[in-house]
């Protein structure tokens, strides 16, 4: 039957639910359907931020230590004379 597929109308619409209130926070389904993921989130979001850091550390560092000895500077182009 409709009613039991979570089906409404004669249009075989979906159910309208939402884990969101009319303010759009977060309603206590919501937060309870997060809670489990919400350590193992954290946890990967922490390392990857330190990873992050990590070879953004290492690459300031790496490139810090280069003195660029093997590249060739031009030499300033002269300017023309001025002629009053």
């Amino acid at each position: 039957s409709p009613a039991e597929c979570g089906l409404t109308s004669k249009k075989n619409s979906p159910k309208k639910s939402s884990y969101y209130d009319r303010n759009l926070r977060q309603g206590p389904a919501l937060i309870r359907a997060r809670k489990p993921y919400l350590v193992k989130n954290l946890a990967v979001g922490a390392g990857l931020w330190c990873f992050a850091g990590a070879v953004y550390w290492y690459t300031l560092k790496a490139v810090g230590q280069d003195e660029f000895e093997d590249v060739k500077v031009p030499d300033v182009p002269r300017q023309p004379a001025k002629n009053n």
